[in-house]
């Protein structure tokens, strides 16, 4: 597995792996032991960035992610995220006060299993916290040793450069796929200009671009897709052209929709690592080979002239306000 650089010095795998599915959103799950098994076979095949947060479950996928990870703990990048009330009076809404930053912190390096967290993101920006008090909290832990890397996931570029001021940001998270090209219009430039790297949550549009979800597929009951307006069937059957596109491509390159959906935005920027996620391994097999798939220029110019734009908004009402532009 190539591998790429985070910031100034985060060296990690150029395609990580997203372990909340298997505990959070997309049901059925995997048996416990399944699922370790899957992480452990990524760290064999060269994965060594491995991403979870405390409120998938919530819990659940860092005690998860951490027993997977115990006997390799030297080999690998664990990403974990803070910003939840999950344990006190707030009914789980956001908190980035500092003391709530520091507890949650403890709690994880425990389910973690380890002694510091390779890289800390605020899991959505805390409208009631300046970023300047988050980062001053994470940078206090990064000077104790409990936290090596501080990272924001869905921020904006006021809040990026607020808070790279005060504690310098190794790496932003937020949606970027071929269907979520959003963050190209100021969030990339502003990465770019900071030397901060980007990595990309659902790469593979939450599945769809991966070409096994038609108008006529169904989802589990508590599938957190069935609430997205860009899953309802008529957006479905308009954004099938991605999927078309993707299939043109993927003839020529002896490849699958989502290997080249995953080498896009590899050819992008040398600082960009994407986390799919997956339960299965012949899933984490198919997005481990995108790392070694070349696009032409023929291949990116049918793409961009393509000029396709998604139908159906990424996100619930709810949950789009939660994020900071």
């Amino acid at each position: 597995m190539q591998t790429r650089t985070l910031g100034n010095s985060l060296e990690v795998s150029a395609i990580g792996l997203g372990c909340m599915g298997m505990s959070q959103s997309y049901p059925p799950f995997p048996d416990r032991s399944e699922a370790l098994a899957l992480i452990r076979t990524a760290v064999e095949r060269g994965v060594t960035l491995f991403d979870t947060a405390q409120v998938y479950g919530p819990f659940t996928n860092e005690e998860l992610v951490g027993e997977a990870l115990a006997p390799v703990r030297d080999r690998v990048v664990i990403a974990t995220k803070f910003g939840f009330d999950l344990e006190g009076d707030g009914g789980g809404g956001a908190d980035s006060r500092p003391e709530t930053i520091r507890r949650s912190v403890e709690a994880s390096l425990g389910r973690l299993r380890t002694d510091s967290i390779d890289l800390l993101y605020q899991h959505r920006v805390d409208p009631e916290v300046p970023i300047e008090e988050v980062a001053g909290a994470v940078k206090g832990l990064i000077e104790e040793g409990k936290v090596r890397h501080f990272g924001l996931s869905e921020a904006g570029v006021q809040t990026i450069r607020r808070a790279h001021a005060v504690q310098p940001v190794t790496a932003l998270q937020s949606e970027y796929s071929l269907w979520w090209r959003e963050p190209e219009d100021a969030i990339l430039p502003t990465l770019e200009e900071l030397g901060i790297g980007f990595v990309p949550f659902s790469p593979l549009g939450k599945g769809f671009l991966t070409g096994t979800i038609d108008p006529n597929a169904t989802f589990d009951g508590g599938d957190f897709r069935n609430t997205v307006p860009r899953f309802d069937i008529a957006a479905r059957e308009a954004n099938q052209a991605f999927v078309e596109l993707l299939r043109r491509i993927a003839a020529r390159q002896d490849a699958t929709p989502a290997q080249v959906a995953l080498a896009w935005l590899l050819a992008g920027k040398t600082w960009i690592v994407p986390i799919p996620g997956t339960t299965k391994l012949h899933r984490l097999e198919e997005n481990i080979a995108a790392a070694d798939l070349a696009l032409t220029s023929d291949d990116l110019r049918e793409i961009e002239e393509a000029q396709l734009e998604a139908q159906g908004a990424r996100y619930a009402e709810a949950q789009q306000r939660m994020i900071d532009r």
